[in-house]
This record gives structure tokens, C-alpha cells and sequence, in this order.
């Protein structure tokens, strides 16, 4: 997180917390904007190899700074349904947005439950809108990011739910715009993501993915990564021992893809292709292209599409 005068920004610490990728955090170089034509499109993953000092700094992340998870309480819980949509709100104020709600509404349209995993500071907190708007509900503590959240959704499914399809978004992106249901079913993987980057190794980009027929055995399977015994407090760390691994340690029990990989020179797909992306159907626009990396594109371009989709402009 960017510190100005020693403050973080509400909107700084959203975006981190929400589960920004590699390459949204301040550590990873610059690229110019790009179009889909410089990445592969229906990749499936495989595997690279992390250069020596990402082995180190890894190695420190996932054993010497990793610690207990958030605390958490089941707030509306989950009953049997074939498919399920998760989705993680970082709400430190208590408050929902127009975005939010923009979110909250698209995914009640698709069939099957809505599964809400509201972060605040105390359970007291979590907006009593939720308790109407999903079908199950979870309050979780602050601390962790997004990937403590995904340890909630997906050990919560597998538990009452299991073989259930389950889709994940946190909301470092709008959206979603199109027709989610039928790009989902285009996946031909178990675990599919969105977009996928090359930097520091292959690895799916974490704001959103898709798993097919969730399990205690997937569960378990993805358990060195995704984990409800323990989180991670440092974005670094979060980057270095869960995110760019998730892949690699999902593909060894699992078909692994995405719609969208981007090569190590290219950057940060979800970014520096955006807008190309989004005029080719991709059902994402990441909301820090109005905030921090807000000159990438035209503000009047991507404020004409959201107002195209009748999403709120932040």
C-alpha cells in the first residue's frame, strides 16, 4: 500500500485488502497499455520456474510470517445448492457502495445461492442489507486479504454443499458485465481464472476464479494455499506464498486455465489491457483504474462504458 505523508488512503486500503494481484501492488515495475492481441487467449496453465530469490523470499513468507486466520462467525448459513456464488467485500467503514450493490445485484440474478463473505471490524458491522441480499452469509475480522476470505467460502461449501460448482470475486473489480454464465460455462478447466501473468512465475490472477464440483477432497487438495488455519498479514507474502502458487498447487489434483495469460514483458493483463479486454466481453473492469492507475486509460472512456452497462462511475 502507497503512503502519503504516512497516510493510507480508505480507498488504498480497500484495495489492498480486497485482493489486488502481483501486479496492482507498488512493488512491481511499469508497462504501457497493451490490447488482447499480445496475449493467449484459453490458456491452459503450465507450470514455470520462480527464479532463486522469489524460492527465498517465498520460503520466508510461508513458514516464518504466516499466522493464525481472521476470526469469523457464520452469520446466515449455507444450505445445499448446485452451484454457488462467493463473493468478499472489504468493508472497513460498514458501508456498502453503488458498486457493491451493482455486484450483489448481477450475481442474485444467476441461479443458485449468493454466498457473501463481509469483512469488518466486528461482526455488529456487517450491513443488515446482507442479511436480506444473501443467501448465506459470513462476517470475518480485517486482518488476512482476500485469500482468507477464499479459505471461508470454499471450506463452507465443501462442508455443506459439496460437489457444488463455485465462482469467487472480491471487489478490487466492477462488474460483472455480460453474460457471466455463459463465459463460466465456456471454461473447460476445473479451476478457471480470468486472467493469468507470468511475473514472477505462471500463476492465475486472484480477483476472481471458478471451481468446478468443491469437495472436502479439493478442500484439502488446495490446503497449502488456500487454508482456513492460517493467513497472511503482509501483501507481499499473500503474492509470494499463496497467490503465485495457487495454480501450481491446484494443477497436481486438478485442470487448470484461464481466459486470458499475459508473458512476463507484458505486465499485468487485468490492467495494461483492460480496456481491449472489456471490448472483447471480458466481465471485469478493475476499479483502481479510476484510483490509483486512474491514467492508464481515458477516464470519459471507461466512465462510457461502465454508464453503457448501467454500472455506477466511482
Amino acid at each position: 500500500m502507497r503512503k502519503t505523508n504516512n497516510i493510507i488512503t480508505a480507498n488504498e486500503v480497500r484495495t489492498a485488502r480486497s485482493g489486488d494481484s502481483v501486479m496492482q501492488q507498488s512493488f512491481a515495475p511499469r508497462w504501457p497499455v497493451t490490447t488482447v492481441g499480445t496475449l493467449d487467449h484459453n490458456w491452459s496453465f503450465v507450470p514455470s520456474v520462480a527464479t532463486p530469490v522469489t524460492w527465498l523470499l517465498r520460503l520466508r513468507a510461508r513458514w516464518l510470517r504466516r499466522g493464525p486466520p481472521p476470526p469469523s462467525r457464520i452469520l446466515k448459513r449455507l444450505l445445499p445448492q448446485a452451484r454457488w456464488s462467493a463473493v468478499f467485500l472489504y468493508l472497513p467503514d460498514g458501508q456498502l457502495t453503488p458498486s457493491h450493490r451493482y455486484m450483489l445485484d448481477r450475481l442474485r440474478q444467476r441461479a443458485g445461492g449468493l454466498l457473501v463473505i463481509c469483512a469488518a471490524p466486528d461482526a455488529a458491522m456487517v450491513p443488515s442489507v446482507l442479511h436480506d441480499l444473501a443467501d448465506a452469509l459470513i462476517w470475518k475480522g480485517l486482518a488476512g486479504f482476500d485469500f482468507s476470505a477464499y479459505a471461508i467460502a470454499i471450506d463452507a461449501v465443501a462442508a455443506a454443499s459439496p460437489g457444488a460448482d463455485l465462482f469467487v470475486v472480491n471487489d478490487s473489480v466492477l462488474g460483472p458485465f455480460g453474460d457471466l454464465d455463459a463465459t463460466l460455462a465456456a471454461m473447460p478447466w476445473d479451476l478457471s481464472g480470468f486472467t493469468a501473468s507470468a511475473w514472477h512465475e505462471n500463476h492465475l490472477q486472484s480477483y476472481a476464479f471458478h471451481l468446478r464440483g468443491v469437495t472436502p477432497q479439493v478442500a484439502a487438495a488446495l490446503a497449502p494455499v488456500i487454508s482456513p488455519r492460517f493467513a497472511h498479514e503482509r501483501y507481499r507474502d499473500v503474492i509470494l506464498a499463496q497467490e503465485t502458487r495457487f495454480a501450481r498447487v491446484a494443477s497436481r489434483r486438478m485442470s487448470v486455465g484461464t481466459l486470458w495469460y499475459g508473458p512476463r514483458e507484458m505486465g499485468d493483463p487485468s490492467l495494461h489491457a483492460a480496456l481491449s479486454l472489456v471490448e472483447h466481453g471480458f466481465p471485469f473492469l478493475k476499479r483502481k483504474l479510476f484510483f490509483r492507475d486512474a491514467g492508464l486509460f481515458s477516464r470519459d472512456t471507461l466512465s462510457a462504458f461502465l454508464e453503457e452497462h448501467r454500472h455506477p462511475v466511482p
